[in-house]
């Protein structure tokens, strides 16, 4: 039967008690072979079902790249979006039989690409009479029975992800995201599932949707006093013994939370940020995991739970519809009830099927408009740019990020008593496939170079401050010893930290010495030629990820707030290229960070 659309707060998420008849509308004549069938010769019944998952699709529908304007690639040739995932859910459901499978997601939908944001700002789900997100309708048309929340579903606040829970015909679940007041579930909890079976009686299977506590941090001007995130572990401890004691058969959980028990927030939230492991670990009763979150890969992950003894399953498929994770359950009827008997994981490969038709049809329009939106020309530039060396050196399209943040700043600032200070202006390689072309600039050329929904503001830092921030962000490169060649690919992502959690820090003169220790590397550290003052102030423009404590970088959290804008940096990075009118790096562009050993520079 179909979900009822809730409104925020309403009895139903109250309750989490939403069931789906998976199969029911199905003869038995047009389902595929019935999964049960004997067990052994003591007669047995067992039955069989599947349930496949995906995660952080982040906006992505069809096998394109809005920001080259052309077919995904990637030097693995994978394949992204929701019309090849379609393709792989159709073959499982052929081979299983529909009835005996469920589709489900562990977050991360509305946010990513460039036709996710133009549903979400330029014509917005929201507007009277608005359209219908494309996301919600390639969900819909290939049949997801429920979906997790994600971190990102909250970056256009909270109206427009209403908007989209309601334009969707499946729960949105978050068991651990609640009203700040009354510290009830906001969203469903979870969702129970029927599926019919030949012998005994249907089994029953739970979805509990988990979400990242880290909400908190990195979209507090959306959320804070409205909802609350508390752990993932000690939610789920509340709910499995709930569904157990409503009859539930199997307890799958779809969270939005990495394996690797780690935490990007440091101490700023009592939980973890990567907690799924955990969760399989400390709390009884949970079969199977889909992760979320990391946007890594992994096929199958084995944790005993310290209860019971038992393995929980965990799988996390690879982001943006790159793969799809199947479950394959199957169970045993014995003493009158359903027991799991095995869980197997695996994933497949959207790169060895085509688009479907259906989908690529029903969203033909959307991506058109949206095509069409992005090669908008905003400017010119005089010369061409890129970022592929953004990692290891100052490169003039990171500088120019920095610039217009900092100039942004400035004139925010302009006539209050921060006004004298020096700005200055932090930014990441956000992707080393970035550029700027020579001649005419497009809104996905400016907007490829921030692909994330931050927002900008201003901090109150010092100069002992600001070392210590930059020690922070040089963790990133691997120490390597004097002498010798360096490859650019082997130096940077140290112990695994993404690019886009190394700054490079616009206006100050730095060297990074990566012959030495973590701590001990910022060397000939100066603003305008002279060594910088430790007690000596500044203004940092800053990304709201970095402020509100996104890579646990120092300082910057607790830091006075000077100034805070709403507005996307990308769109700000777009609007001054179209009031410039021309971009031309010899008006912004320096080399003023570089890597060295014992004093020699590396590159």
């Amino acid at each position: 039967m179909a979900f009822d659309r809730r409104t925020f707060m309403g009895a139903s998420a109250a309750t989490g008690a939403a069931v789906a008849m998976a199969g029911a509308t199905s003869s038995p004549a047009a389902a595929a072979p019935a999964a049960a069938q004997p067990a052994s010769s003591k007669g047995a019944r067992t039955y069989a079902f599947t349930v496949m998952g995906t995660t952080d699709l982040h906006g992505n529908v069809f096998n394109w790249d809005y920001f080259t304007d052309k077919e995904f690639d990637d030097k693995a040739h994978n394949d992204v979006g929701l019309a090849k995932i379609s393709t792989l859910v159709n073959q499982v459901r052929a081979e299983k039989g529909r009835r005996n499978t469920l589709l489900i997601d562990a977050g991360d939908t509305i946010q990513g690409t460039q036709l996710s944001y133009y549903y979400a700002k330029v014509d917005p789900i929201t507007a009277r009479r608005g359209p219908v997100h494309p996301m919600a309708q390639a969900m819909n048309a290939i049949g997801y029975d429920a979906a997790a929340l994600g971190n990102h579903e909250f970056n256009y606040g909270i109206p427009v992800l209403r908007k989209f829970e309601e334009q969707c015909d499946f729960p949105l679940l978050g068991a651990n995201a609640l009203d700040a007041k009354t510290l009830r579930p906001a969203f469903e909890p979870y969702s129970v599932h029927r599926l019919r079976t030949p012998c005994g009686r249907d089994v029953k299977v739970a979805v509990l949707g988990l979400t990242n506590p880290g909400i908190a941090i990195w979209d507090k001007a959306n959320v804070q006093g409205k909802m609350t995130f508390p752990g993932l572990e000690e939610q789920a401890a509340k709910y499995v013994p709930r569904l157990r004691s409503m009859g539930v058969d199997v307890v799958i959980v779809s969270a939005h939370s990495g394996s690797s028990g780690t935490s990007s927030y440091g101490d700023q939230l009592p939980y973890i940020e990567n907690a799924a492991a955990l969760v399989a670990e400390q709390v009884p009763g949970i079969d199977a995991i889909l992760v979320g979150h990391a946007h890594t890969e992994i096929p199958e992950y084995r944790v005993k739970n310290k209860a019971t003894g038992k393995d929980v399953v965990l799988s996390e498929p690879l982001k943006w519809g790159q793969r799809l994770t199947l479950f394959d359950f199957e169970l045993v009827w014995e003493r009158g009830r359903w027991s799991v008997a095995k869980v197997a994981a695996k994933v497949l490969n959207s790169n060895t099927v085509a688009e479907d038709p259906k989908i690529t049809g029903l969203l033909s329009d959307e991506h058109r408009k949206v095509v069409a939106y992005v090669n908008q020309v905003i400017g010119t530039s005089t010369q061409a740019m890129s970022s592929a060396e953004g990692p290891v050196k100052d490169v003039p399209i990171i500088d120019l990020i920095n610039h217009v943040q900092a100039e942004t700043v400035k004139t925010a600032l302009a006539g209050s008593e921060w006004a004298s200070l020096p700005v200055l202006s932090q930014a990441s390689c956000f992707s080393r496939t970035a550029a700027i072309p020579a001649g005419q600039v497009t809104i996905r050329d400016a907007a490829g170079l921030y692909p994330f929904e931050n927002t900008l503001e201003a901090r109150l830092l010092t100069g002992a401050q600001l070392k210590d921030y930059l020690e922070y962000s040089a963790r990133y490169f691997v120490q390597t010893a004097a002498g010798g060649a360096v490859d650019p690919a082997k130096v940077t992502n140290a112990e695994n930290i993404p690019d886009y959690n190394y700054d490079a820090v616009y206006g100050l003169a730095y060297d990074i010495d990566i012959a030495q220790p973590v701590g001990s590397r910022i060397t000939g550290l100066s603003f305008q030629g002279k060594p910088v003052d430790p007690a000596a102030r500044f203004v940092f423009a800053v990304n709201n990820y970095r402020a509100s404590g996104g890579g646990n970088f120092p300082h910057v959290p607790q830091a006075k707030q000077l100034w805070a804008n709403s507005d996307e940096i990308r769109n700000t990075i777009i609007q001054w290229v179209k009031a410039k009118g021309t971009v031309d790096p010899a008006s912004f562009a320096s080399v003023d960070w570089r890597l060295t050993r014992a004093g020699v520079p590396v590159f």
